[in-house]
């Protein structure tokens, strides 16, 4: 049978749509994962993911949560990469807050198969963070840093009202009795790495965030290029947030489509 040119020329524009559709659902879902390691962020501990793991494993994933030491950069990826040593196949590094420094640096290792970010840093190799986060807005909870000995906390009223102002105050006084003290010279660490430059990468901005400038999240995800969600939440979007947090996580781990989070 012929096929004039205008049936032609439908066809060909329907296949192409159809194409361009197929290949827009595939960029938004990940490699397969069936592991996923959790790295926390400073003035906090591996406790801090207790909400998203049940989420995680209840849809099948291995998961594993990095306890960071907060003594030096080198100590936290050093504790990262012996859990990602532990993993069968491709992995999920996810990294809340500083655990975004981290996961940049050990986030090269070849089992990790793509990046979360949840209001997170996320350096470029090399790069001047502090410098680079002071040209935007400075978040109240640097005014709480309580320095001693070398090591530094949120203060329980920062804590409470800038780190976790979504939370019921009851836990967040329990997250704060068990927060992580902090090396005084942790943040000045730069990265060698910038794995998300190599991997697949995913942002959650916490719009509401007094501990780090949702106006710095947003440049970091867009420089990036990561498929970003926004939450209206405090800086502890794994808690207040942890079903949009493990959706996102399931995404970059292929079992989810992005468009499915809210």
């Amino acid at each position: 049978m012929r096929m004039d040119r205008r049936t032609f020329a439908v066809t060909l524009v329907a296949a192409v749509a159809t194409s361009l559709l197929a290949h827009a659902s595939e960029a938004q879902v990940g490699s397969r994962a069936r592991n996923v390691v959790l790295v926390h962020g400073a003035y906090a501990d591996g406790s801090s993911w207790s909400d998203v793991i049940p989420l995680l494993q209840r849809a099948g994933l291995n998961v594993t949560a990095v306890q960071n030491p907060l003594t030096s950069l080198a100590d936290d990826v050093e504790a990262t990469r012996r859990i990602l040593a532990l993993q069968d196949g491709p992995t999920v590094l996810v990294g809340h807050s500083w655990g975004g420094t981290v996961i940049s640096e050990a986030g090269v290792d070849p089992r990790v198969s793509a990046l979360v970010y949840v209001a997170a840093r996320a350096p470029d190799a090399g790069e001047d963070y502090a410098a680079l986060a002071a040209t935007f807005p400075t978040p109240p909870a640097s005014a709480g840093l309580v320095k001693s000995e070398g090591y530094a906390q949120l203060s329980e009223e920062s804590f409470i009202r800038d780190f976790a102002g979504d939370l019921d105050p009851v836990r967040a006084r329990v997250l704060y009795a068990v927060q992580g003290r902090v090396s005084a010279t942790l943040f000045a660490s730069k990265t060698t790495q910038a794995a998300w430059k190599t991997k697949p990468t995913w942002y959650a901005v916490s719009t509401q965030d007094r501990t780090t400038s949702p106006e710095l999240e947003r440049f970091l995800a867009n420089r990036m290029k990561a498929n970003t969600i926004e939450l209206k939440s405090s800086h502890v979007s794994l808690l207040s947030h942890p079903q949009e947090i493990a959706d996102l996580i399931l995404t970059a781990a292929g079992q989810k489509d992005s468009r499915s989070i809210r």
